[in-house]
């Protein structure tokens, strides 16, 4: 039972690191929680066998730096979303520039047959 925490702990930790790396780092609230649900029983488990494994400790330093980041990355980082005005004008420049380049391609002289 001890191992098995230990590795859902230290996954659930892995899992928050990268979670709070991607753009998605709000989403990194859900797997830290975990981990340090299942690190406290791990903790527990190995306190009550009077063994405490560094990998616990690791765990634990591990979710807090990455929840650390995320928190960071809500608090400070601000997506802001671009003029659109300049990306639709671009496109209408690009589809009139292909309706330009179809209508001068010169299909009657290719036998299809």
């Amino acid at each position: 039972m001890k191992q098995v925490c230990i590795i859902l702990g230290f996954t659930a930790a892995i899992i928050t690191t990268i979670f709070a790396i991607l753009p998605i780092s709000n989403l990194a609230i859900f797997p830290a929680i975990a981990a340090f649900i299942f690190g406290l029983l791990a903790f527990y488990l190995s306190k009550k066998a009077g063994q405490v494994k560094k990998i616990i400790q690791f765990t634990f330093l591990l979710t807090i730096i990455s929840l650390s980041v995320s928190i960071y990355k809500a608090i400070f980082i601000k997506v802001e979303v671009a003029d659109t005005e300049e990306l639709i004008i671009k496109e209408d420049e690009s589809k009139q520039e292909a309706i330009d380049e179809l209508e001068t391609l010169d299909l009657e002289d290719i036998d299809i047959e």
